[in-house]
């Protein structure tokens, strides 16, 4: 039976265009038994052929007979992609009938997009060799879609046949305008200005395609040209697009380099103040370091990761080398600057709250060394002149008696306050090992008091010499004296606690002390009865006093009031006590409060890791499924970070209460500061993965199908489940999809999949290399090839030719980075297109 390609188009008896009415009549049919006798049929044969091999050289292919070469449509489909520019859909690789009729019909389908009606014609005529069919087709329907392509933008002109589209000869003059705009001013033509083949009824077709024939020929070259232009500006988009990713990652990574630069110095000063306000001031300082300077660097970081990933996976896909920061601006250069970061910062907080201890802990001592000097120097008040007195030398025997035990009495008391100095001592020497701000007064002070002591010494040990006498009531006085001396020492003393624990120890033993305050009211009204008892006998025996006890220095009103004083300090005592234990309480309040919502976000945090360690692995479905999911994890994140700055909240008032300890849980707020930013980080870097991927699957043709295979393959080998391959894992699963390899094969591979000696291999990795060998990328031959067109088949390309083939933007982007070719046979300014091609798929330093 007859077929033939004919192309069907209705018209209604008129249409408008541009506000002009077109009277048209419906399309008689043409007569394809003269397009398709013997002598015809050869000549078109032949330049048919030619016609075709004219297009499929650029492809670097061609055929020898179109009865068998386009059987299998690839080469039918792969004319139509050179001849429209446009691509078809991915040919059925397979060698049976079915794959070669679906590839025609691909082929078929992609004509009739364009507006083409074919009329009982099918693929399975040009798969069985039918060579008319092939011919007919082909020769009158590539010619059909090459003049559609080249006047679509033309007003006036709808090319859909070759008789009645050409009438009005607007189609030719579109077509000379196309290609010499320089020959026609297009704009100035009209429908009613007509050339020569307007005089017949229905142009004739074969001479219509006659015309264009000449014309597609005489301008073959500059839809060479053309072509070449459009693949030049492709691979330029494509370069311009990467050298903006990689100065933005070069502009982002130095901005972070130079803050950490800046900011490690500042936490390597361990330069500690001398006051607890500036120290805490420290502290403050850094806790808005912590919660609002470097979060957003802990972001920089994390996008800059996402871009450095992403900018690789482009460069991959359009066959160009992995980008190499500059030296030191490695995305291993920024981490382990960052680590050194962490680790000073670190280091710095726990100096802060070691500082801040110290300075609480000389702030104590300090006072303690000024109160035991205070009283320690009262007491000494006019010993030294005592003891220096000769008042013996004109005594009487029994006046002699009564110094002499007036003597011991005191050297009692100088043994009892020896303690006293040495607790001074001990108290001066911790402030130096503590390295307080003023040691050198501290110092003076208690070498003062260690002279005077000295002094005493000698003093009371000279006058010892000269006295005999023994007083009993002055013996047992001076050690009442010295118990309620240390009762009232004790009782103002400074004390500083961390815990409800250590204040209830110092209740304690606080409670013990008034324990023993009856028997020592008993001490004291046996010492008040002696001093009772003298008084009775001096009345008995009618003997005058002289109102000074000459065997003491101590008077019963001392020891009366000294023993008021230490009632008087005893509920004192108490309540400071008690103030510290509400105080104590309230710290317990904080430190309960800090651990409840600890004990809820550490672990929270901890399963959101695993959860997304897994997640990319376990969730089935589509990728774009996959990101939609880890989007919501990623909100769900977000969401819950008002609790992370609760529990900042609680921490600072923890710290402002000086509460350093806490033994209801085991997370610090460190601890949830690196797994809250680990987890950010983690989310974020998942979902760039599943990015690329996406851009893997799109740029390389890859279906679900072939992912999930993938997947189901990498799933298997990695036994570990973190998403990464051992290298001995990785080897096992090639070996399981049918890879042959020695060790040679497998080095060379593991270099593509880990450049960098990680020792892993990612999905990411993985799926690169499974797609490396079915990726449709230009080459740098390619591009010389292409830029030789625009140069005429020169070595060489001027400034000129550049500016005429190009558009300006990338025109200049060419002018700017070719260098000056030097060729003997160069004209002046001609520039050096092939080292720049070259360039282009070489070392990325652009």
């Amino acid at each position: 039976m007859m077929t033939a390609v004919e192309s069907h188009m209705t018209y209604s008896n008129s249409y408008t265009i541009n506000n002009e009415t077109v009277y048209m009549t419906q399309e008689d049919d043409w007569d394809r038994d003269l397009l398709l006798d013997p002598a015809w049929e050869k000549q078109q044969r032949k330049t048919f052929t030619a016609w075709c091999n004219s297009h499929l050289r650029k492809a670097g292919t061609a055929i020898e007979n179109i009865e068998e070469d386009f059987k299998n449509g690839l080469k039918l489909m792969l004319l139509l992609e050179v001849i429209s520019g446009e691509r078809l859909p991915k040919p059925d690789k397979g060698k049976m009938r079915f794959h070669k009729i679906a590839n025609v019909n691909k082929a078929l389908d992609f004509i009739c997009s364009k507006g083409v009606k074919l009329v009982s014609i099918g693929a399975e005529e040009i798969t069985d060799g039918n060579g008319k069919m092939t011919l007919e087709t082909s020769a009158k329907e590539g010619l059909l879609l090459w003049c559609q392509r080249k006047t679509a933008p033309y007003r006036n002109v709808n090319v859909q046949n070759f008789h009645i589209s050409w009438k009005d000869g607007l189609a030719l003059c579109a077509l000379i305008h196309r290609h010499r705009p320089d020959l026609i001013d297009y704009s100035k033509l009209r429908k009613d200005d007509p050339i020569d083949i307007v005089n017949t009824p229905k142009p004739d077709e074969k001479a219509i395609m006659t015309y264009v024939s000449c014309f597609y020929h005489a301008f073959a070259g500059a839809e060479q040209a053309e072509t070449a232009a459009n693949r030049i500006c492709k691979v330029l988009a494509v370069n311009q697009e990467n050298e903006k990713l990689m100065e933005e990652y070069e502009k982002l990574a130095s901005e972070l380099l130079e803050w950490i630069r800046r900011t490690i110095p500042w936490l390597e000063n361990r330069t500690a103040e001398q006051t607890m306000r500036a120290m805490q001031q420290k502290l403050e300082d850094f806790r808005d370091y912590r919660r609002i300077h470097k979060p957003p660097r802990v972001q920089e970081k994390c996008q800059l990761e996402i871009n450095f990933n992403t900018l690789q996976t482009k460069l991959r896909l359009s066959n160009r080398p992995a980008f190499m920061p500059s030296e030191g601006k490695m995305v291993s250069d920024i981490a382990n600057a960052w680590k050194g970061l962490e680790g000073v910062e670190k280091g710095y907080e726990e100096w802060l709250l070691t500082e801040i201890r110290r300075l609480e802990r000389l702030d104590h001592l300090a006072e303690k060394f000024k109160q035991k000097c205070s009283m320690h120097e009262s007491w000494t008040g006019g010993k030294e002149e005592l003891l220096s007195q000769k008042d013996y030398e004109s005594a009487s025997l029994m006046e002699i008696r009564a110094l002499m035990r007036k003597h011991e009495a005191f050297e009692s008391d100088l043994a009892a306050h020896q303690d006293r100095v040495e607790q001074i001592a001990a108290i001066a020497q911790e402030l130096n090992e503590l390295d307080y701000h003023d040691a050198a007064s501290v110092n003076a002070r208690c070498q003062g008091i260690c002279d005077q002591w000295d002094n005493l010494g000698t003093l009371t040990q000279k006058r010892r010499d000269a006295l005999e006498l023994y007083l009993e009531f002055a013996k047992r006085a001076a050690p009442f004296n010295n118990w309620m001396d240390g009762a009232m020492e004790d009782l103002q003393d400074m004390f500083i606690v961390h815990s409800i624990e250590e204040i209830q120890s110092l209740i304690t033993a606080h409670d013990q002390f008034k324990a023993t305050l009856p028997e020592a009211d008993k001490e004291r009204m046996a010492t008040m009865g002696i001093h009772n008892e003298i008084l009775k006998i001096a009345q008995t025996y009618g003997i005058k006093l002289s109102g000074i006890n000459p065997y003491t220095n101590l008077s019963p009103q001392d020891i009366s009031s000294k023993w008021d004083a230490v009632k008087h300090l005893v509920p004192l005592r108490d309540q400071m006590l008690q103030e510290e234990v509400a105080r104590q309480q309230a710290n317990e309040r904080l430190r309960r409060q800090f651990a409840a919502q600890a004990n809820i976000i550490g672990p929270w945090i901890q399963t959101k890791m695993e959860e997304i360690s897994h997640v990319s692995v376990d969730i089935a479905g589509s990728l774009e499924e996959q990101m939609n999911s880890l989007k919501q994890y990623e909100g769900n994140i977000i969401n819950y970070k008002s609790n992370i700055d609760k529990l900042e909240g609680d921490h600072q008032l923890s710290q402002e209460s000086l509460i350093f300890d806490n033994k209801h849980t085991n997370y610090t707020m460190e601890h949830v500061r690196v797994g809250w930013e680990q987890l950010l980080t983690t989310i974020a870097r998942t979902i760039n993965e599943v990015e690329n991927q996406i851009l893997t699957r799109d740029a390389k043709g890859i279906s679900q199908e072939q992912l999930n295979e993938f997947r189901a393959s990498f799933n298997h080998f990695d036994r570990k489940r973190n998403g990464m391959m051992d290298p001995d894992d990785f080897r096992a699963c090639l070996i399981s999809m049918g890879y042959d390899l020695g060790e040679v094969e497998f080095a060379r591979i593991m270099t593509l999949v880990d450049p960098n000696n990680t020792g892993v291999v990612t999905f990411q990795a993985f799926i690169d290399f499974m797609t490396r060998e079915t990726a449709e990328t230009d080459t740098a031959e390619q591009v010389m090839a292409s830029f030789k067109i625009l140069a005429s088949d020169k070595n060489y390309i001027t400034v000129d030719e550049l500016r005429r083939e190009l558009p300006p933007d990338q025109a200049e982007y060419c002018i700017s980075r070719m260098t000056r070719y030097i060729g003997g046979d160069g004209a002046t300014g001609a520039l050096d297109y092939i080292s720049f091609s070259s360039a282009l798929y070489g070392e990325s330093d652009l």
